[in-house]
């Protein structure tokens, strides 16, 4: 079965150590296919990748299960790569270069680019990765979180470092602020809409203090034209100061 992206380009496969739990498996294929990747490899998987609990689990991802293929040992899993990163945890005590995840992931787009075939190592929910499968990758992948807590599940990691790579792949869409059937109110409007406030304030004790007057002036201002407010937004404002004044 054909997967279907709307990208172009290499992509890591993802491969899986040891997992112990097939609905972990499934749930990790759901990961992979949120983040655009399709090559699933599993190095003596505990239970059946294709049981009814994987599939379930996978949400709409069985083709990646379908496609996934076995190895008996890592070193066979990852014997056709010419760069591999591993995830883990803690900290090894190996000679290797450790990334944090986003850094780790731009790193294998580059290679990824030139045509090399890369892949991403995750361990046994368990354990994670043993040392001798993180000996055999080129680098790891350890991202930084609270060190009272810092281990994921098995589909978190994948998602998490799937998705930094997913990113090096897509145009990130700038910030923007969704007005719906409105717009951003320009600011002759806005402070048209301050000054009627002003005016409503002429009896507030600090309004009339002549000293105090000019800091509440431009601390009103600053709320109102700091806020992006819209059109609609202004058009409420002044239907709410108008109905306390008629109290």
């Amino acid at each position: 079965m054909s997967l279907q992206y709307p990208m172009s380009g290499n992509y890591p496969c993802v491969i899986l150590v040891e997992p112990q739990m097939a609905e972990n498996v499934g749930m990790a294929a759901r990961a992979m296919k949120n983040c655009a990747l399709k090559e699933l490899r599993l190095v003596n998987p505990r239970e059946n990748h294709l049981s009814a609990k994987a599939l379930s689990a996978s949400s709409n991802s069985e083709e990646i299960l379908q496609n996934a293929k076995i190895y008996s040992s890592t070193a066979a899993a990852i014997a056709d790569l010419q760069y591999v990163l591993a995830t883990t945890a803690r900290h090894r005590d190996q000679t290797k270069r450790v990334f944090n995840a986003d850094a780790g992931a731009a790193a294998m787009a580059v290679r990824l680019s030139q045509g090399e075939k890369c892949g991403l190592m995750f361990g046994p929910e368990r354990t994670g990765l043993h040392n001798e499968d993180i000996s055999l990758a080129d680098a790891v992948i350890n991202v930084p979180l609270n060190p009272e807590h810092c281990s994921l599940n098995l589909s978190q990691a994948v998602l998490l470092v799937g998705y930094e790579f997913y990113k090096t792949q897509t145009d990130t869409p700038l910030p923007q602020l969704v007005t719906n059937h409105t717009r951003i109110a320009d600011k002759e409007k806005v402070l048209l809409f301050c000054r009627h406030l002003e005016s409503r304030l002429e009896n507030f004790a600090n309004y009339s203090d002549e000293h105090k007057r000019e800091k509440l002036v431009i601390n009103l201002r600053n709320i109102f034209t700091r806020s992006e407010l819209t059109e609609q937004e202004l058009n409420t404002l002044y239907g709410i100061i108008n109905y306390l004044g008629s109290k």
